[in-house]
């Protein structure tokens, strides 16, 4: 498959009286964009809000961060099963406005949503403070059920984030990025003297509340698959997740994922890069055996001499990570995992809640129980009194003065492991 993403850079976000693009600037008819994203019965008001890298807004809780996009040549739709039909993406091209994001908040959905600061300390830890937000406030009838309210928030989330899109489909790109992975037995010959090097992609599904999509299905109900790597650029793979924050990946991290943009950069030059496998996370043990299972499977049926392993969320997924990763490395195939720490507050405790002497190659997006202490700002997006309960806070987070402690735990992206962030370490 071929891909062509066609890049335009977006340099601010305004209201104005057509949703338009001119001279690097958004422009959005407000109401137009309401009427286009709302009447879910279980949404009592939605209004929308802009917020620009440097200005003193807090948004909080956000429940997910989507990039506008338009599919302009080639099968489907964006967000297919979803907005579009259920057909294959992945090659053709598609318009994406880069650098403005569609976030969504309003009252709590499941304790794990995050907060996401324009400027200040908190801001030098989410990669979404960089960006021009039009940020979208659900607020849901009384007494809904939770699994009803994520649904109508992610929905309407995708629904803002297509009606942006279409405004780039006539536009002639500032940048196009081309990615293409030829069918298996062509893309294994074409780099003959390279090592084949896969993805192996993991994808937080344990339920309640803690989902991811692929093409419209509920990842906990596949077993391990092989994609091509420009499905997944293409918004095939999108966020249900209510995780803890810094280490979710939100549709927006599935859209650009820097593990699969990396890879690319590397292609027919140190490596020859033969795809992704996507695995679920799991509850139950014997669930967790099938998809590692499947997955070590998957890595030697293709042949690979390597695979980057990166995960979604902590704690009991860790076990999840690890068995993929002894299983592979038992299978001859050499991997690095991608994993953040909750360490503790102190650094002093074991990362991970498993391990295994085969995961030799770590690489960490930084430990999640950092401490720190986030400013009163001037402006609030959302429902400030949240801090102290969602993952990262506790009783007290908020003070008095409005200045905030929590752990980066609940700074969105804080910790991201794809590597879409600021944070690592590195061991002696």
């Amino acid at each position: 498959m071929r891909l062509e993403l066609g890049k335009i850079f977006i340099k601010d976000v305004q209201f104005g009286e057509k949703t338009e693009v001119k001279d690097g600037v958004l422009f959005v008819n407000k109401e137009e964009m309401l009427q286009e994203i709302g009447g879910d019965e279980h949404i009592k008001s939605i209004d929308i809000e802009l917020a620009h890298p440097g200005e003193s807004i807090r948004i909080t809780p956000v429940k997910d961060v989507i990039e506008p996009r338009v599919k302009v040549e080639g099968n489907g739709g964006v967000f297919p099963g979803i907005i579009s039909k259920v057909d294959t993406v992945g090659e053709g091209r598609t318009h994406a406005l880069k650098g403005v994001a569609v976030v969504t908040t309003g009252k709590i959905v499941g304790f794990q949503e995050g907060i996401v600061d324009m400027t200040g300390e908190g801001a030098k830890y989410t990669p979404f403070s960089k960006l021009n937000n039009v940020v979208v406030i659900a607020e849901p009838v009384d007494g809904l059920r939770q699994h009803d309210h994520e649904k109508a928030v992610r929905m309407i989330g995708f629904k803002a984030a297509a009606y942006l899109g279409k405004v780039a489909k006539e536009l002639t790109p500032d940048e196009v990025s081309v990615y293409e992975t030829k069918p298996l037995f062509e893309q294994a010959a074409e780099y003959p003297e390279l090592p084949k090097v896969g993805y192996v992609y993991m994808l937080q599904t344990q339920g309640l509340l803690h989902d991811t999509y692929v093409y419209g299905v509920d990842a906990k109900q596949i077993v391990p698959t092989i994609l091509y790597p420009t499905e997944v650029l293409d918004t095939a793979i999108v966020s249900g997740n209510c995780v803890s924050a810094c280490d979710k990946n939100p549709s927006y991290v599935h859209m650009n994922n820097g593990v699969i943009e990396e890879l690319y950069a590397q292609h027919g030059k140190e490596i020859n890069f033969m795809g992704v496998i996507i695995t679920n996370e799991n509850v139950y043990l014997a669930d967790k055996e099938r998809s590692s299972n499947w997955s070590s499977k998957l890595c030697k049926y293709l042949g690979l001499d390597a695979v980057i392993v990166s995960q979604e969320g902590f704690g009991n997924p860790d076990t999840d990570l690890i068995m993929n990763c002894k299983k592979i490395e038992m299978q001859g195939v050499k991997t690095v995992i991608v994993t953040d720490e909750y360490a503790g507050r102190d650094g002093a405790s074991q990362s991970l809640a498993d391990a295994d002497v085969r995961a030799n190659a770590v690489v960490t997006g930084g430990n999640a129980n950092q401490v720190i202490n986030l400013p009163k700002l001037d402006k609030v997006i959302g429902h400030i009194e949240y801090v102290d309960v969602i993952a990262g806070g506790a009783a007290g987070a908020l003070r008095p003065d409005g200045t905030i402690e929590v752990e980066i735990q609940a700074i969105t992206g804080a910790t991201n492991e794809t590597g879409f962030g600021y944070l690592t370490a590195k061991g002696y």
